[in-house]
C-alpha cells in the first residue's frame, strides 16, 4: 500500500473525501469534484485543434505547454488523483450605459482571482498533508500546464457545451477553476456524460464574431477574449465591427446559454465590481500612460491586456459606437507612442465619418495625422478614412455603426435543454479539453 494513504480501507478513504469536501466550503470554494490522475480524456482533441490551426495568438504557447499538458505527474510525481474546486464569480449582471464605455468579461470586475484561489488552494493542501502525514499535494490555478477542463469535467463538476465551456448543471458557467494535485489514491466522482445542451444553440447564434464555427469547436483566432486579451497587435479588419463595445473579454456566449439563468451569486468581497464599475470609460483608458495603466489596474486580471491592447480595443469601441464627448481622447490617440494604437484610433475615425458623427472634425483630425505619420499601417487606416471608408464592416457598406447591447437574450428558436442528448458528432473538431491557461482565453473557468 502506498505509505501516505489512510490504513483502513475504502471506508477511511470515503471519510477522508467528505472531510475534504467541508474543508474546501469552509474555505470559501463552492464544490469539489476528484478525478484519478492519468492522460487527460480528451488531451488528443486538443492536438488536432492545433494542427487545425484554430489557436490562434495562443498558438506557440499551447504547442510548447501539450507534451506537459498529457501527463499530471509533471507537476507532481506519483500523483493519483486530482481534485478540481470550483469557485463561482458571478455578482450581478453590467450595468446599462449610454455609450463612453467598455465591456469586461465578468471574471475582471474585481480583484486578480490568482491570488486568492492559490491562497485558498494552498490553504486545503496544507490541510490535506496534515490530515494525512506524508502526503504530498500541489495547488495550480491556470498557470500551470495542467488539463484543468478536462479534469474537472472527469471529475462531476459539469458537461462541455457547445461554446466549449463547462456547465454545471447546478450552476451554470460562471465559475472559476483551482486543481489539487495530491499522491493519495482518494475515491474519484462520476463524470457528467450527459450533454444537457440538447438542441439549443444559442451560444454558437450569438457569437458576434463567429468563433464557434460548429458545437464544441472554437476559434481562438476569432474570439473576443482571445482578441482583446492575449493579442496585443493588430485586429483583422473583418472582426472589428464584431468587438461591438468589449475591451476585456466577452461573456456572450455565457450569457445566452439558458442553464446561466439562475447561476448563483457570489458574495466573495474579491470578486465585487471595483469602484462599482462593471463597464470602463473609453475616454480614460485612451488616455492613460504605462505607469498610469499599472496604477489604475493594480491588481486587477485587466492588466494581462497590457496597456497597448486595452487602449487599442477602447479606440475600437468607440469606432463601433461613436460617442461625440470622447473625440478628443481618439484625437489623442492619434498622436499615441503604439503604431497599434494610432491604427485603431483612425479605423474609428474612419467609422465616424461614414456615420455622420463629428465628420468634419473626424476629417480635420485624420488629414492632420497622416501628413506625419511615419508608420506604413497606419498610414493605410488613415488614407481609407481619408478617402472611402474601411472594407470589411458596415461602415464600408455605408452603414452607421451599430451599438452592441449590453444584454443579449437567447434566439426565440432555442428550445429547451434536452436531457440525454447526444454530444457532438465524432467527426467534428472536440476542443472541450480547452484550459483558460492557453486555447480557451481567460481564466480557467468554465
Amino acid at each position: 500500500m502506498h505509505t501516505s494513504q489512510p490504513t483502513d480501507g475504502g471506508l477511511a478513504r470515503q471519510a477522508l473525501a467528505a472531510e475534504l469536501r467541508q474543508e474546501a466550503e469552509r474555505l470559501g470554494f463552492s464544490r469539489l469534484g476528484i478525478a484519478p490522475a492519468g492522460r487527460p480524456p480528451h488531451h488528443d482533441a486538443v492536438g488536432r485543434w492545433l494542427s487545425a490551426g484554430l489557436a490562434g495568438v495562443t498558438a506557440s504557447w499551447m504547442a510548447r505547454h501539450e507534451p506537459l499538458r498529457a501527463d499530471p505527474a509533471t507537476l507532481l510525481p506519483g500523483v493519483r488523483s486530482v481534485i478540481m474546486l470550483a469557485t463561482d464569480h458571478a455578482t450581478g449582471p453590467a450595468a446599462a450605459h449610454d455609450g463612453g464605455r467598455g465591456r469586461i468579461a465578468r471574471y475582471a470586475w474585481g480583484d486578480d482571482y490568482h491570488d486568492l484561489l492559490r491562497s485558498r488552494g494552498n490553504r486545503l493542501a496544507a490541510w490535506l498533508e496534515a490530515r494525512v502525514p506524508g502526503c504530498r499535494t500541489r495547488a495550480v490555478v491556470d498557470s500551470a500546464p495542467l488539463a484543468e477542463r478536462d479534469f474537472a469535467w472527469l471529475a462531476g463538476l459539469g458537461w462541455f457545451g457547445k461554446n466549449t465551456m463547462l456547465i454545471d448543471p447546478r450552476a451554470g458557467s460562471f465559475f472559476l477553476l483551482t486543481g489539487l494535485l495530491t499522491d493519495l489514491d482518494l475515491p474519484a466522482d462520476a463524470a457528467v456524460v450527459t450533454d444537457h445542451c440538447g438542441t439549443c444553440t444559442a451560444c454558437l447564434d450569438a457569437c458576434p464574431t463567429g468563433a464557434l464555427p460548429a458545437p464544441g469547436v472554437l476559434d481562438a483566432a476569432r474570439c473576443i477574449s482571445a482578441i482583446t486579451i492575449e493579442d496585443r497587435g493588430p485586429v483583422a479588419t473583418e472582426l472589428r465591427a464584431g468587438l461591438g463595445d468589449w475591451v476585456f473579454g466577452c461573456d456572450v456566449c455565457q450569457e445566452v446559454c439558458p442553464w446561466n439563468r439562475h447561476a448563483p451569486g457570489a458574495r466573495e468581497p474579491a470578486f465585487q465590481p471595483r469602484h462599482g464599475e462593471t463597464t470602463l470609460p473609453l475616454e480614460e483608458l485612451l488616455r492613460l500612460d504605462d505607469t498610469g495603466f499599472r496604477d489604475r489596474f493594480r491588481g486587477s486580471p485587466v492588466l494581462r491586456a497590457k496597456r497597448r491592447g486595452l487602449a487599442r480595443s477602447a479606440a475600437l469601441a468607440l469606432g463601433n459606437r461613436p460617442h461625440p464627448p470622447s473625440l478628443p481622447a481618439l484625437a489623442a490617440a492619434l498622436d499615441d507612442g503604439e503604431s497599434v494604437v494610432r491604427a485603431a484610433a483612425a479605423w474609428a475615425l474612419a467609422r465616424w465619418i461614414a456615420a455622420g458623427v463629428e465628420e468634419a472634425a473626424a476629417r480635420e483630425l485624420v488629414s492632420r495625422r497622416l501628413a506625419v505619420e511615419p508608420d506604413e499601417a497606419v498610414r493605410r487606416e488613415l488614407t481609407a478614412a481619408a478617402g472611402e471608408p474601411p472594407q470589411g464592416d458596415s461602415a464600408a457598406a455605408g452603414e452607421p455603426p451599430q451599438a452592441t447591447t449590453a444584454t443579449v437574450q437567447p434566439p426565440p428558436a432555442c428550445d429547451p435543454p434536452v436531457a440525454g442528448a447526444s454530444s457532438s458528432s465524432p467527426s467534428q473538431l472536440d476542443v472541450s479539453s480547452m484550459s483558460a491557461d492557453g486555447s480557451r482565453p481567460g481564466p480557467s473557468s468554465a
